[in-house]
């Protein structure tokens, strides 16, 4: 029986990348007819379900969630940075701003990342090429925020919510990588986990917009008929399905153990987003 030649991580790098890329095209479309809320809570559990069928579906595989109050505090805070928050700050952002614009806000995390490590993980060091990087990083927001413009610049709120949702990502990974990176959890089981948190956290959101500032009958009400609904439907179950529950375990199975630091921080991903 022939053995199948390993895929190359920069190929699943850049798939990643498309995925992710795709998105912000999704949650756009998404807001035809659900609240940012709205989706980031569907997108939470169409991610958490597939990643459930994906682990059903994986022979010999059985998936345990890990165990100790310790390992699961972390996991609250990580959920937080990599999901809750900025899957709602993504999908907000895009009620003020262009899908392009929030894709671009994005790409403040490979900058973000390495500032964080710096922060958070003592063994990390600055070189000549990282300290460029951050510097011509900020250049380019600089240069999409336009500040010494009194007009025709983007919203500073919608820019500035990607912006922070992409530090997000950034700061949830770090911290990913100084508190559970010794957690051998193996397989989908962190994945799973981050989603099934981030998930619950999204419930409290989710009830306080429907409570004290929707207006609609329930949570889940859609704000357009059943009809012009199919399409922004079909967009955020594919965000979930696909842009959540997928990428998370091709990011968490393939491309967590790069052996380069720079590469090993999968959210890097977002440089090819431009």
């Amino acid at each position: 029986m022939l053995s199948r030649a390993p895929v190359p991580w920069q190929a699943k790098y850049l798939a990643l990348a498309l995925i992710w890329g795709s998105s912000f095209l999704l949650m756009k479309v998404s807001l035809h007819a659900f609240s940012a809320v709205q989706i980031a809570a569907w997108r939470l559990a169409c991610g958490f379900v597939t990643l459930a069928l994906l682990a059903a579906l994986s022979p010999g595989r059985r998936v345990r969630l890990p165990r100790g109050p310790k390992v699961w505090v972390h996991l609250q805070v990580t959920a937080f940075l990599l999901g809750t928050l900025p899957f709602t700050l993504f999908a907000l952002s895009q009620t003020r701003v262009a899908s392009a614009l929030a894709g671009v806000g994005n790409a403040i995390t490979p900058v973000a990342t390495v500032l964080c490590s710096l922060a958070l993980l003592r063994t990390e060091s600055l070189p000549w090429h990282k300290v460029a990087g951050v510097v011509i990083g900020f250049g380019g927001v600089l240069m999409v925020l336009q500040p010494w413009q009194s007009a025709g610049r983007p919203d500073a709120l919608g820019f500035g919510m990607a912006l922070a949702g992409g530090s997000s990502y950034a700061l949830g990974w770090t911290y990913n990588r100084r508190y559970l990176a010794a957690c051998d959890l193996g397989g989908l089981a962190q994945p799973m986990a981050v989603l099934l948190l981030a998930g619950l956290q999204m419930i409290p959101v989710l009830l306080t917009w429907w409570l004290w500032i929707a207006d609609v009958a329930a949570p889940w009400s859609l704000q357009v008929g059943p009809r012009d609904a199919v399409l922004p439907l079909a967009a955020v179950t594919a965000l979930g399905v696909l842009g959540t529950g997928v990428a998370y375990a091709f990011q968490f199975l393939s491309l967590i153990h790069i052996s380069e630091p720079t590469r090993r921080t999968p959210i890097s991903y977002a440089v090819f987003c431009l």
